[in-house]
């Protein structure tokens, strides 16, 4: 079966609550096997002001196209309360499609690799905890690799699992 990495963000509400209750939705869905997740990390936004987020990454086992999996994904951002404003604003949940298997793909709905994934440490660090050896294929380089040599890693910080978080995350 084909294995899919997403990207999970919060930054507004409860977001330990909501990404927690948005990975067993996730696990619930026909077509859906959450097989594992990274830490937590918490991230400083890009974009407008605006809190931290609390990010992970969780890799799935999945019988879904990719087209479906985002679409699984974009449900179940609207069932927790996402409303798109503004790019790179705040949000209750973020879900990204990262990478599926080792597939490119660039239509007007999705792209793979996510287009910004090399660029990113809040997607990169949690992602090299649970997928070191996924081979990017753009790159071609693991995930690992790319999570060394990421520029801004300073802006993301490892949290304690769960339990250790302060009530406000």
């Amino acid at each position: 079966m084909p294995q899919a990495a997403i990207g999970l963000g919060s930054n507004l509400g409860d977001r330990h609550a909501t990404l927690v209750a948005a990975l067993e939705a996730l696990n619930g869905l026909a077509g859906i096997r959450l097989l594992a997740r990274s830490r937590w990390y918490r991230t400083a936004p890009v974009g407008p002001a605006q809190p931290d987020y609390l990010n992970a990454c969780a890799l799935l086992e999945v019988s879904l196209a990719p087209e479906v999996l985002l679409q699984r994904l974009l449900e179940t951002e609207a069932r927790f309360g996402r409303v798109r404003r503004e790019r790179w604003g705040p949000r209750q949940l973020d879900l990204d499609l990262l990478l599926y298997d080792r597939q490119i793909l660039d239509t007007p709905q999705l792209q793979l690799p996510h287009p910004r994934l090399r660029e990113r440490a809040f997607v990169l660090l949690p992602l090299a905890e649970i997928a070191p050896q996924w081979i990017d294929p753009v790159s071609d380089l693991p995930i690992a690799a790319l999570a060394d040599r990421v520029p801004d890693q300073h802006t993301v910080q490892r949290l304690e699992e769960a339990v250790g978080l302060p009530p406000d995350w």
